[in-house]
């Protein structure tokens, strides 16, 4: 790296609520060159669920992050019920939607006061976060919960939405139309906020090819991708909505993609409140009786992209493979493309502009001494180890 200064954002950093740790190479003010590592917060969600049964595993899935706590649930739900080819009933279709389009109002809603708060602009924060308010008070009455709201099971959902609730839905989507309005309006059109983030982090439709980035961060660059419209699951396609792209790639353009979002979300929610009112007395659960041997891929879309996952059954009650890909995984990497050559300053913006979450990265391939940079263990060793010192302690505590 020559001469170059190194700037270190993490792993543990006012900017990062998880830890993550980049090391910006730059020369003066100008970043030449971003090296992320990751790892540090490592739960071991997938062996987790390997040891749970397929039922008990969306209460594990659902935490692997607070912020997406359906999405994940909804992409494992797709995954298992591919395999026996369950047929959800449409109610439960309607309510899966449902939950899932307020969650990524709260999500990106969440990001705008976020990215306020990151530019000094506290009163978008502010706003932002109080007009959450009505969103999470629309999770309390249909689930009970404002966060990590347990709706999901294989074959529909727990709970149906009561045609009581129905106003009460509908009231508060009206009272948060005019909010979203003042603060869309707040956002686009302040000339501070344009001159700020026009032209900074930019992210070609070649980038987001290279790296394989998906969501707002992708459309944002003018690639056209949306899992709900490109591979229909639950009600997507039995509703009217749009896919919303920008062309400019950067910060201000996947803030733009976010907020014009919100509005899709509340139509296809108004929608599907319509859907039930039709579907009146509808079944919410298929009967599914066992999962058979066999392969189940589900995606869905999260607030901030295409999150994956994979499982595998052999007949029991249990997964013997579950894999997850989130979206950070695959738009955290583009920091590489979006900060180079722009300064230290804007470095931090243009992270935040992907919307990450580290607690959805947890990898781990390799154990190494930091300061000689000589390998220790990759993962296949740290694996043996791990069940070595496990037979250990079992012996010693049976024994004992």
């Amino acid at each position: 790296m020559g001469k170059r200064t190194l700037v270190p954002i993490g792993p543990y950093h006012p900017l990062l609520e998880e830890p993550e740790f980049f090391k910006l190479y730059c020369d003066g003010e100008i970043v030449k060159e971003v090296v992320w590592e990751t790892g540090y917060n490592h739960r071991s969600i997938e062996k987790i669920c390997e040891s749970k049964t397929f039922e008990q595993v969306f209460y594990v899935v659902e935490r692997i992050c607070g912020i997406c706590s359906t999405s994940h649930p909804f992409a494992y739900a797709n995954a298992v019920e591919s395999i026996p080819g369950v047929d959800v009933p449409i109610r439960a279709k309607y309510i899966r939607t449902i939950i899932g389009e307020l969650e990524r109002i709260h999500s990106h809603l969440l990001w705008v006061g976020l990215a306020g708060h990151f530019l000094g602009y506290n009163t978008v924060f502010m706003w932002a976060w109080k007009y959450r308010e009505p969103v999470l008070d629309m999770f309390e009455i249909i689930t009970g919960n404002r966060n990590s709201y347990a709706m999901f099971t294989i074959g529909g959902v727990r709970r149906d939405i009561k045609e009581e609730q129905y106003p009460q839905l509908e009231k508060l989507l009206d009272e948060f139309k005019p909010k979203l309005d003042l603060i869309t309006g707040a956002v686009m059109d302040d000339p501070v906020l344009h001159a700020r983030l026009k032209g900074v982090g930019v992210l070609t439709a070649e980038d987001i090819h290279d790296f394989g980035a998906v969501g707002p961060v992708a459309r944002a660059s003018g690639v056209d991708i949306d899992v709900r419209r490109d591979d229909p699951y639950a009600a997507y396609d039995m509703v009217d909505w749009k896919v919303i792209t920008a062309q400019a790639g950067d910060v201000f353009a996947k803030a733009e993609v976010r907020l014009l979002e919100l509005y899709e979300s509340i139509s296809i929610i108004r929608q599907c409140i319509e859907g039930l009112k039709k579907e009146k007395g509808g079944e919410i659960k298929a009967k599914v009786k066992e999962i058979p041997p066999g392969i189940g891929i589900g995606r869905a879309e999260a607030p901030r992209g295409e999150v994956f996952h994979f499982v595998k059954s052999d007949g029991s009650n249990s997964p013997v493979r579950h894999k997850v890909r989130a979206p950070s995984f695959t738009c955290i990497p583009t920091f590489r493309r979006s900060c180079v050559g722009g300064t230290i300053a804007d470095a931090a913006i243009s992270l935040a502009a992907v919307d990450p979450c580290y607690c959805c990265t947890e990898r781990m391939a390799q154990v190494y001494n930091y300061s000689t940079g000589k390998r220790i263990m990759n993962a296949a060793e740290l694996i043996k180890l791990s069940q070595k010192r496990t037979e250990e302690f079992k012996t010693k505590f049976l024994k004992g």
